[in-house]
């Protein structure tokens, strides 16, 4: 099963990752807060607050500060009311962005993301003009070099979708949102630990850029990433 090379923009980001260690923390706050208000405090019975928990520790936020934020979210303490708002556009060539917010200022937010999109070359569109070129799916990818038999045989024994291998020998493994828990916690359990475990929006076909779009469109996607109020940003555009 072949796939477009994804270990180049999993290491770039992982390293805008690294950079900005402190709006991880913010991000991922905001997400402990919205997923214990809506579910519940206890992660065995709310999987949104446990993924969000589960980037919380791969963030190194220290296990007080998440119990903290899970007490304050799930007690209904006063405080800020976050709305989830999602927004969706075009970027360089056509390239379908999708952009997922969390904020207390949808009028400020919304500015700020189509200011994003206008002044770095994309543009702003409906909602759902792009997100049916993607699909929900949780999402796997292990380094190049992981043994690919024995991985697809773990994944799919424990309910994941496919497998495919990138250009790069990168693996990905798609499971069903509802699989996602399962078949990761199995691969672990076979000693297979992923550089990305997540829920994701995964594009179903890529645009290919190089040169100066390619350029262009990493600083649009950037720029977007380093907004306050944006919590996840897919794309389908391999640079």
């Amino acid at each position: 099963m072949a796939g477009h090379s994804k270990w180049a923009n999993i290491q770039h980001r992982k390293g805008r990752q690294d950079e900005k260690r402190g709006k991880i923390w913010t991000r991922v706050i905001r997400e402990i807060t919205v997923a214990a208000r809506q579910g519940g405090g206890d992660p065995a019975m709310n999987p949104r607050l446990r993924l969000a928990i589960d980037k919380a520790k791969a963030a190194n936020m220290p296990a007080d500060r998440i119990k903290y934020n899970v007490d304050k979210a799930s007690g209904n303490l006063e405080g800020v009311s976050l709305e989830e708002i999602r927004y969706e556009g075009y970027g360089i060539a056509g390239a379908a962005i999708i952009v997922d917010t969390m904020t207390d200022n949808k009028v400020r937010t919304v500015a700020e993301v189509r200011h994003a999109f206008s002044k770095y070359g994309g543009n702003m569109g409906t909602e759902g003009s792009v997100a049916f070129q993607f699909v929900h799916c949780g999402q796997l990818i292990f380094a190049p070099g992981t043994p690919e038999e024995k991985l697809m045989e773990v994944a799919l024994e424990a309910g994941a979708d496919d497998v495919i291998t990138g250009d790069d020998g990168a693996i990905e493994v798609l499971t069903p949102p509802t699989e996602f828990e399962a078949v990761k916690e199995a691969l672990e359990a076979a000693g297979m630990v992923p550089e990305v475990a997540e829920v994701t929006m995964r594009a179903e076909n890529a645009i290919e850029l190089s040169g100066e779009d390619a350029e262009k469109m990493q600083k649009l996607l950037d720029v977007l990433e380093d907004l306050d109020d944006v919590q996840n940003l897919y794309h389908n555009a391999s640079i």
